[in-house]
């Protein structure tokens, strides 16, 4: 495939929407995307953030069509490389990977031809990279630059640090000259400079996308019975495609049983199955032969399933980069999607136990900061949205997102003075009896007059708050303790092991005795798991949704024959457009936006085909 343009050449507008819709099937770019593809053509080294679903494969791959040399794309995962490859072989473009998963006959004809300039785009593991020889080879085929994928991987500071990554900076000193892009979807401000600075990025240019994905709803239950409100759950999305978070290997193990039990196609993945039946599950479910798989966090990362209609964590998740990162796998491509969440403290509990038993004293407060947060986004009964994005440094400014469970189902707000004071009055009390301050459970365990060794050795058994908060458990305290610090009355000193310390709001309504109202609990212990959501309803009419059904017919049929998961063909929102559209000719069905040039010379006909019978026997 020949450049259409030099390194650091200006890029003609009209040559870059005409590559876009030829090579991707897209009239227009999505936010930011254009921005960052012509500073890439610029050899500018950029930074680039942008949510799950938002198009962060195009920043680097238009340009890799575009410009001269092979774009080296640094990838953590097999599945993602591979899943990458076959859905740009299916848009024309030349593409290939290098990983353990080849044969040595393999690796050695995709490296000839690598030699030969055939490829544009090559993807390869980070531990490849680094091997003996490699960078020789690298050497031979003319890097124009390197896109360093899911680059939150590289800092220490976030959810899924890979040590393996931390050396890619070698690859800056052997190439002084190539370009490096870093992309990710999770990266609060603190990992966006740790990447920055790992990677020795010159001068990059910074785009940080909104986190908002609008398609995605939001909910949170408790953890109650929840085998059966999942089951029930499920059971309203006949047919839709989705994945469940559990946190160990037995539980993805015994809930995939239970749900096939239920007469639910469901397979488990997790690190302990062998890698080929690992490989096979995620295969079938790619393929929509499974429409549900039970995965530890080992699944997800990158896998570029556009019709994952829900993401479930069936355990509490460890921390709100993680939770958006995963919920981020439903809805790609655009179209309503769910995200549910079970909150148990038991979930809290058991983290909490891991928490404490790591050394470091500073990676303990990093991960407990990061648990109390999700724990407070469970309890919260502020929009979800709003306190996803403010997590990651953005406001949400309107009164409703119209798509979390406390926007769409508002609790009221109930008198709760007398047991705020109470334990405002305790953490003030604490404070003057020792001279520093605690962390809230300690605070709970002194209201509910617990008989723990640290309240006797701190004497706060000898404390008039001590035992005085029979009236709750300690479920019931936390969640007025987050209600106390939703209300800016409590803060949490991160730097000081999330010490609870009352502000100067808190002192103030302390001395006054002023009343305090908080909302309605969302997590009511007594009361069971809340109603179980009703599923999206589909855009499209009853006429126009047996097209769609026909049209995912043929779908399956000609990814059969390739070999490849449905997606790679088309995507539910492509088939979607054109069964509200029912185009009649090649450039009708060209106009849909998903539909490139090599798809519509390929899969065109059969698909108008399928319309045109569709049409034929509607009339009938």
């Amino acid at each position: 495939m020949d450049s259409l343009m030099t390194a650091g050449q200006a890029v003609d507008s009209t040559l870059l929407h005409a590559e876009l819709k030829r090579f991707f099937g897209f009239e227009s770019f999505r936010p930011l995307q254009e921005a960052i593809v012509r500073d890439v053509l610029a050899d500018r080294d950029v930074f680039a953030l942008l949510p799950t679903g938002g198009g962060k494969s195009l920043c680097y791959q238009l340009p890799a069509v575009i410009g001269a040399g092979l774009t080296v794309v640094v990838s953590p995962l097999i599945a993602l490389m591979k899943d990458q490859v076959e859905a740009l072989t299916a848009a024309g473009i030349a593409a290939t990977v290098l990983n353990s998963s080849l044969s040595s006959q393999e690796s050695w004809q995709r490296m000839r031809e690598l030699d030969r300039g055939r490829y544009k785009l090559l993807y390869v593991a980070p531990e490849r990279l680094l091997l003996p020889g490699f960078g020789n080879d690298l050497e031979r085929w003319n890097v124009a630059r390197f896109a360093i994928d899911e680059a939150h991987c590289i800092s220490e500071w976030g959810h899924d640090f890979r040590p393996e990554y931390r050396r890619l900076a070698e690859l800056r000193a052997r190439f002084p000259r190539a370009q490096f892009i870093a992309l990710t979807a999770t990266a609060t401000q603190r990992v966006r400079g740790d990447i920055i600075e790992r990677l020795a990025l010159r001068d990059p240019k910074l785009y940080v996308a909104s986190f908002n994905r609008p398609n995605l709803t939001y909910r949170v239950v408790h953890k109650q019975g929840a085998a059966e409100s999942l089951l029930a759950w499920l059971r309203k999305r006949p047919g839709e495609a989705g994945i469940i978070y559990v946190q160990t290997r037995s539980a993805a193990e015994k809930l995939a049983e239970r749900l096939r039990a239920a007469n639910i196609p469901a397979l488990p993945y997790h690190a302990g199955l062998e890698a080929q039946t690992r490989s096979d599950h995620q295969e079938r479910f790619l393929r929509d032969d499974v429409r549900v798989i039970c995965a530890t966090v080992a699944f997800g990362m990158g896998i570029n399933k556009s019709n994952v209609r829900f993401v479930v964590h069936y355990d509490t998740p460890k921390s709100i980069e993680g939770y958006y990162q995963e919920t981020g796998r439903a809805g790609r491509d655009g179209l309503p999607a769910e995200c549910l969440l079970y909150f148990s403290y038991g979930d809290i509990a058991k983290t909490e136990r891991f928490i404490t038993a790591i050394d470091n004293p500073a990676e303990q407060a990093a991960r407990r900061a990061q648990l109390e947060h999700i724990t407070r986004y469970a309890y919260s009964n502020d929009c979800r949205r709003r306190d996803f994005l403010g997590y990651f440094g953005e406001s949400w400014e309107a009164p409703s997102c119209d798509a979390c469970d406390n926007c769409l189902d508002p609790r009221p707000t109930i008198d709760a003075t007398s047991a705020a004071h109470k334990f405002l009055s305790c953490v003030y009390r604490i404070r003057a009896h020792s001279g520093h301050d605690v962390g809230v459970m300690h605070v709970i365990d002194v209201l509910v007059g617990a008989k723990t060794e640290k309240i006797a050795r701190l004497g706060h058994d000898r404390l008039s708050t001590f035992g005085i908060g029979s009236e709750f458990d300690r479920r019931g305290w936390r969640y007025l303790a987050d209600e106390l610090l939703r209300l800016g009355l409590l803060e949490q000193d991160t730097e000081r092991f999330n010490v609870a310390v009352l502000t100067r709001s808190g002192r103030q309504t302390l001395s006054e005795r002023a009343p305090i109202g908080i909302r309605e609990p969302a997590l009511p212990a007594s009361k069971g798991a809340r109603k179980a959501s009703a599923p999206a309803t589909s855009p499209l009419g009853a006429h126009d949704e047996r097209l769609f059904q026909a049209l995912r017919a043929l779908r399956r049929e000609i990814a059969d024959e390739r070999d490849v998961p449905a997606y790679v063909v088309f995507s539910d929102a492509v088939l979607r457009a054109m069964a509200e559209r029912a185009p009649t000719t090649l450039s009708g069905l060209r106009a849909i936006s998903g539909v490139g040039d090599r798809k519509l010379e390929d899969f065109g006909a059969r698909f108008l085909a399928t319309i045109a019978a569709f049409a034929a026997s509607a009339a009938h």
